[in-house]
């Protein structure tokens, strides 16, 4: 043996190495990944040709093996790591060949290929980071930061450490909004950091905090990391568990776990939420204090500007918080006592079927002792139970067509079970009556008689859906019940839309917020998946950077204040109305919705090309879509490669010598204690994408493959990323800031600066550590 190693821990070694010294060279990333996998296969093929690399293999035919079979210890569970003893036998890397072991991989890069990058189920999931990069670049280059920061510097800057707390804010506001760590480090960077130095605060605080804010873009939703997590670690969890119960001598995830083995985009995003913001509020707190505790490195700054009307402390309290949680309150309220809610009354033309057991219990004696010890006995018990009780009454869980006497008396029920006021109309007249609240709020001395005419459409429409409206009322019927409240309402929703522009901070946050609202809501509300939302995204922000842009030139920006209501009216159209055309018999009021809902179509995309025309003509849209396709295909490219990589290290068992010593841990959290630091210790020297691309699909069978929640894993991942992208020296977030920092900021400040922040990254992990609550509580909440 080579060296006294075995020959896949010298092959592993090889690719390593080769792959360091490919990054070292300069080269662009994604060529030399893939560069590094044909070199080092070739070098690991001389070698082996060379009769240098002999693999200790356990002799699989020997009475030692057949003994522990025959004791009911799985085949894959046998490993040189937990049973040293046993008989080995040596073999070449290539048992066949590295010709055979070539070809193999040809094939497998063909349908790997094919999978992942050019048709496979992940592909529109990837279609996603295309999107929210576009819809990033072009709230980047619609001055959004730059406004923001002043915005935000004017309210927090008087408070010590104001002007640090203020960059936390808008780095999660960008973070949000882009999802790009190095354009929002950069852009930061060049607008508050002289900003900051100036008003003396002291350069290690101002650099830390922008580098730090600057990576909130990891980990907040529409996050760029959690959508390329998504598409792998789904995937990898199914398998895992799959492996896992065929470990345990189950046939399938489904009968071993209960349940399906599945994680998607959206949960993940979900999961996501609540971590992200923690971690903002960990930074500011830490900008705070040491405001408090070295007053003169980060003194309080009164910036020139008005930020609108001047509110008493009372009207603040009375509009900003009273109002609006009084108003939230009754609405849940509402809701929890079924005073709010659906008032569909169609039923399934088929009988519900009797609920099965939540477990299967016709599995074999090895499966049925791991599913016990899984799910405890009450859990098996009753489920056995449950399956007799339905064998004894003849029950076999098949749908049954219902006859018309049990359909009427199903519709009947449903009418009579329907809540008072529908949940459409709450949600939209909830909201609009939020804006009037607030309106008055900005602006106290002014008339508030219109906003009192709008609170009172509010309160007419929640009237005439109790008395008027009921479950059996039409689409056209209902729109006409609520047209004179609706009038009424956004009458009064005009005039309060008109006094929140005059305040800057509103009018700076609102148009993004309200597009951040969309894309994320529509996500962690289920309504549609990641790709949707960001085509969302993308349409969204590229019609806020023309109207912008119309704004300071005087052009038509009422343009696309149309089109954005036509899209609204597209979309309450979409829900109260059947749009199918294909039906037998149409009602008039469908064909009229019908028609209107293609013009608002239209209207809509003349507005989005009249947005593209704009931004074309003023030097934008071609910027915008060139960087957007150099950082998508660097994506893929890398991608690509990094398949290319994974394969050769399956080709001589890498891969499988690696999933085996992590499996020898006795404790799952052990496993994924090591896989952390290893991964926190790659993070020196990989970018995130070859991480995720390279690494997480060799340990990620392991660790999802156990007990721990899957989303609770990636997130720990996804929020260890981005601690390496801080630390020290090679943390890429300090090589952005460093590349536009003035010269007299050094490294050292820079490097000084960060520190606490990746101390306060490590102590955000050990408490999603200490309480996973904080990352599954939201997931958990909105499958409920």
């Amino acid at each position: 043996m080579l060296f006294g190693l075995d020959g896949v821990e010298v092959g592993l070694i090889i690719v390593f190495l080769t792959l360091f010294a490919g990054i070292m060279t300069g080269f662009p990333v994604a060529f030399a990944i893939a560069g590094a996998g044909v070199i080092s296969f070739a070098i690991i093929a001389a070698l082996d040709s060379a009769g240098l690399l002999i693999h200790q293999a356990i002799d699989r035919g020997s009475a030692e093996f057949s003994a522990l079979v025959a004791e009911g210890v799985a085949r894959d569970a046998i490993s040189v790591f937990r049973y040293p003893d046993l008989p080995r036998i040596e073999e070449p890397v290539f048992p066949g060949g590295w010709e055979q072991a070539m070809e193999r991989n040809l094939s497998f890069i063909v349908n790997r290929m094919n999978e992942r990058v050019i048709a496979g189920q992940s592909i529109e999931t990837l279609l996603a980071v295309l999107m929210f990069v576009m819809m990033g670049i072009v709230l980047e280059r619609s001055r959004i930061a730059e406004d923001l920061l002043t915005s935000m510097a004017r309210v927090f800057g008087p408070l010590p450490g104001g002007l640090a707390v203020s960059i936390v804010i808008v780095g999660a506001f960008l973070a949000a909004s882009t999802g790009i760590v190095g354009a929002t480090v950069v852009t930061m960077g060049l607008l508050a950091l002289p900003t900051m130095l100036r008003n003396n605060y002291s350069p290690e605080l101002a650099t830390g905090v922008i580098a730090a804010s600057g990576t909130l873009g990891q980990i907040i939703p529409p996050s760029i990391v959690i959508v390329l997590l998504g598409t792998l670690v789904g995937d990898l969890y199914a398998t895992g568990q799959e492996t896992r119960a065929q470990l345990a001598g189950c046939n399938d995830a489904l009968t071993f776990l209960g349940e399906p083995a599945v994680l998607s985009v959206g949960t993940l995003f979900q999961a996501a939420l609540l971590p992200g913001l923690f971690l903002a509020a960990l930074y500011a707190l830490y900008a705070f204090g040491f405001a408090l505790v070295r007053p003169s490195s980060a003194p309080p700054v009164q910036m020139a500007g008005d930020t609108g009307e001047v509110v008493t402390r009372n009207e603040a309290l009375t509009w900003y918080l009273a109002a609006p949680i009084a108003l939230i309150l009754a609405v849940i309220l509402g809701a929890s006592s079924g005073l709010i809610g659906s008032q569909t009354i169609s039923v399934s033309d088929y009988a519900e079927r009797a609920e099965g057991p939540a477990l299967r219990t016709n599995v074999s004696e090895q499966c049925q002792a791991a599913m016990i010890d899984l799910h405890g006995q009450e859990a098996w018990d009753a489920a056995a139970t449950q399956r007799a009780d339905m064998a004894a009454a003849g029950q076999t869980g098949e749908v049954v067509e219902r006859t018309e006497e049990e359909l009427a008396a199903a519709r009947v029920a449903a009418r009579d079970n329907a809540a008072p006021i529908g949940s459409g109309v709450a949600t939209i007249f909830t909201l609009l009556a939020l804006t009037l609240i607030i309106a008055r709020g900005v602006s106290p001395s002014s008339n508030p008689l219109p906003l009192m005419i709008g609170g009172a459409g509010v309160v007419l429409a929640v009237l005439f859906d109790i008395l008027f409206i009921s479950p059996l009322t039409g689409a056209g019927a209902t729109f006409m019940i609520l047209a004179i409240p609706a009038i009424l309402t956004f009458y009064g929703v005009r005039i309060a839309m008109g006094r929140l522009s005059q305040n800057e901070l509103l009018r700076v946050v609102f148009p993004p917020l309200v597009l951040i609202v969309a894309v994320l809501g529509s996500i962690l509300g289920g309504i549609t998946n990641p790709t949707p939302a960001a085509a969302l995204g993308a349409a969204g922000a590229i019609m806020l950077a023309a109207y912008r842009k119309l704004k300071e030139e005087d052009g038509w920006s009422k343009i696309i204040i149309w089109a954005s209501l036509a899209l609204v009216v597209m979309i309450l159209l979409g829900v109260n109305f059947d749009l199918r055309v294909t039906r037998a018999d149409i009602p008039f009021q469908d064909w009229v919705a019908y028609v209107l809902a293609q013009l608002a179509y239209h209207f809509a995309f003349f507005g989005l090309l009249y947005a593209c025309w704009v931004l074309f003509r003023t030097n934008i849209l071609g910027p915008v879509v060139r960087e957007t396709a150099k950082v998508t295909s660097m994506v893929f490219t890398i991608l690509i490669g990094s398949q290319l990589l994974n394969l050769v290290l399956i080709s001589f068992g890498g891969e499988h010598y690696i999933q085996q010593f992590l499996r020898s841990f006795d404790n799952e959290l052990v496993v994924f204690l090591v896989v952390m630091l290893i991964l926190f210790i790659l993070g020196f020297v990989l970018d995130f994408l070859e991480i995720i691309y390279i690494v997480v699909p060799i340990v990620g069978p392991v660790i999802y493959g156990g007990t721990l929640d899957p989303a609770w894993v990636t997130i720990m991942i996804a929020i260890n990323l981005q601690t390496s992208f801080l630390t020290p020296p090679f943390g890429f977030a300090l090589f952005y800031l460093r590349g536009v920092a003035p010269k007299e900021v050094t490294t050292g400040h820079i490097y000084r600066g960060v520190i606490p922040f990746v101390g306060i990254q490590v102590l955000g992990l050990a408490l999603l550590w200490l309480f996973p609550g904080i990352v599954t509580i939201l997931p958990d909440l909105l499958a409920n």
